[in-house]
């Protein structure tokens, strides 16, 4: 079992900066790989981005490509995503998740946390 808990969510304004933390305990954090997904109201829970079990390997969607960047510390059992540049439409509860694989969608994660709502003011 892994236990994800996000922090970090809030309010900001258009063209600001949040930095999202997800803090995981119980198996080995380093034999996971760790995305971030978002959901707004009435849609889909959706990808953000993924990071490598080592961390060296990150993907991003299109959306969020140049503007958000995710990082791990394994030492420290932790993953971030660094917000700049957020737009209103990146507005929604974001949510930390593990697989034990290296395909990252929705249906194949292991794990989850409970989000952490960010929203973007215009």
């Amino acid at each position: 079992q892994v236990h994800l808990v996000e922090s970090g969510g809030g309010l900001v304004q258009a063209g600001g900066s949040l930095r999202l933390s997800c803090a995981a305990s119980g198996r080995t954090f380093s034999d996971y790989t760790m995305a971030w997904f978002r959901q707004a109201p009435g849609s889909e829970r959706d990808l953000v981005g993924v990071v490598s079990m080592s961390g060296l390997s990150t993907y991003y969607v299109d959306s969020v490509k140049g503007r958000f960047t995710i990082s791990r510390d394994n030492a420290k059992n932790t993953v971030s995503l660094q917000m700049n540049s957020l737009k209103f439409e990146d507005s929604a509860v974001y949510y930390c998740a593990a697989s034990s694989g290296t395909v990252a969608v929705a249906s194949a994660m292991d794990y989850w946390g409970k989000g952490t709502l960010v929203t973007v003011s215009s």
